[in-house]
């Protein structure tokens, strides 16, 4: 079975490469451009990964990652990797208080994408 990624970013064009790289590795991509289209989802079905953008309209992604946490059920604990182009407004203690597990900065190196998700989603 492949791996469900909820790929949560307001940029087309990461969120189009993202999407096309790891479908390449037999992901099954998930795009949305906002927090609450994350909730919206993890509600429906569950996942394996949330590679969450920091900056994104209506919910960003600290308040999202929150959110998640605070769920009934599995997708509570699923893995969060943060995307970020201003890391350096938060620590590795910031995205570890709302339940972030890593982050990955902008611009992104898709060797580092593609490594943390294996990382995320392979069972070990």
């Amino acid at each position: 079975m492949s791996k469900k990624i909820i790929v949560a970013e307001d940029s087309s064009v990461i969120q189009n490469l993202t999407k096309k790289i790891l479908s390449q590795l037999n992901y099954e991509i998930s795009s949305v451009k906002n927090g609450q289209q994350v909730l919206d989802l993890l509600q429906k079905e569950d996942y394996s990964l949330v590679l969450l953008d920091i900056h994104m309209p209506i919910m960003d992604g600290m308040e999202c990652a929150k959110q998640i946490r605070s769920m009934p059920g599995n997708n509570s604990e699923i893995p969060i990797v943060a995307i970020t182009g201003n890391a350096n407004n938060y620590t590795m203690e910031d995205f570890e208080e709302v339940g972030i597990n890593a982050f990955i900065p902008k611009p992104l190196n898709y060797d580092s994408v593609v490594e943390m998700v294996k990382k995320y989603t392979d069972d070990n």
